[in-house]
């Protein structure tokens, strides 16, 4: 009996503790939907919070931001009129917490930013740096023409500016080259010898163009004139490079045959002035400021001595350059 009865306790502690184990259970949903309501009231809570800022002020706000950092002013959205970057002043405090009472923001500052004064310092700007470049351009023609007046060559050079910069013009007709033929004279080596240091001391670079008449050639060597005057430019920047020491990275050679020609084809003139070459300084600037630097290079009033082959107030393809052959007519030279 005793085993029996202690066969019936054992099975009523087993009993007792199912039933304690599904109370547990129970205790624990109980939980878990307690935290949902309150996460759910807090929810509510933020968004009710959120939905009483106060518009106006916010705006304000926004647009004093956008003022203050520079940005584009829109139209805003539930505005009446375009908001004036100029006249938008932030709110002394504005209240992100909403109706509910919290701390207020600080006073934020803005500057009104004027598109006019920003463009005219700009302005001030680029022309002080071309004013500047055109001045070192204007010292390095002078230095030219000093050492080819020292040399006995003071007529063997033209000088004039374009919007690349400083235009040196040697004239083909019996000094650089002879007619149809691209070997450089032993004049023309001299005159290169003679103005290469000047030109090797320049931080700018060099573009050497060659130039023809528009009397057409056909030979062996060269077919057209674009062979011919592209031959004279890279014969110069050759002897510039290896002769005279000037950096090679720092020039280029460019043919332009008879397509830029300095006076009309139907001046009598024409066959002798446009057989040339040019050694152009580039000046230190980008395009946008070129033709200030024509315009101002080649204004009468620029600092510079003047030389009886400097051309003023011309533009590229139009200016009239004398030459140390320009009294000559070669009829048929190239």
């Amino acid at each position: 009996m005793s085993g029996g009865g202690g066969h019936g306790g054992g099975g009523k502690r087993r009993g007792h503790e199912e039933e304690h184990e599904e109370h547990e259970n129970h205790e624990r949903w109980l939980v878990s939907y307690a935290d949902m309501m309150t996460l759910l009231m807090v929810l509510f809570i933020v968004m009710f919070a959120i939905s009483q800022v106060d518009q106006k002020k916010f705006m304000a706000l926004k647009t004093g931001l956008s003022a203050g950092f520079g940005a584009p002013v829109a139209m805003l959205n539930g505005a009446d009129a375009m908001l004036s970057v100029g006249g938008s002043v932030a709110p002394d405090s504005v209240n992100l917490s909403g109706s509910a009472g919290g701390p207020k923001a600080p006073e934020i500052a803005t500057t009104s930013v004027n598109p006019e004064a920003v463009a005219e310092l700009q302005k001030a700007t680029e022309k002080a740096a071309v004013a500047k470049e055109v001045g070192k351009l204007k010292k390095a023609q002078e230095e030219l023409e000093k050492a080819l007046e020292k040399a006995g060559l003071k007529d063997a050079a033209n000088f004039r500016f374009d919007e690349r910069g400083l235009v040196v013009t040697i004239a083909t007709d019996k000094v650089l080259f002879i007619s149809g033929d691209a070997t450089l004279s032993p004049e023309g080596r001299r005159i290169l010898a003679t103005i290469a240091p000047t030109l090797k001391s320049l931080p700018n670079r060099l573009s050497v163009d060659g130039h023809t008449n528009s009397i057409p050639i056909s030979t062996a060597r060269f077919p057209s004139n674009w062979e011919l005057s592209t031959d004279r430019a890279t014969g110069v920047l050759r002897f510039l490079a290896s002769s005279q020491g000037i950096p090679a990275d720092r020039m280029y050679a460019t043919g332009f045959a008879d397509t830029k020609p300095l006076v009309k084809k139907s001046d009598p003139r024409a066959d002798v002035r446009n057989r040339r070459v040019e050694i152009v300084v580039l000046a230190a600037l980008d395009n946008a400021a070129g033709r200030a630097v024509a315009a101002l290079g080649n204004s009468p009033g620029a600092t510079a001595p003047e030389t009886s082959g400097t051309a003023s107030g011309t533009s590229p393809g139009t200016a009239e350059a004398d030459t140390s052959g320009s009294t000559a007519t070669e009829t048929g030279a190239h």
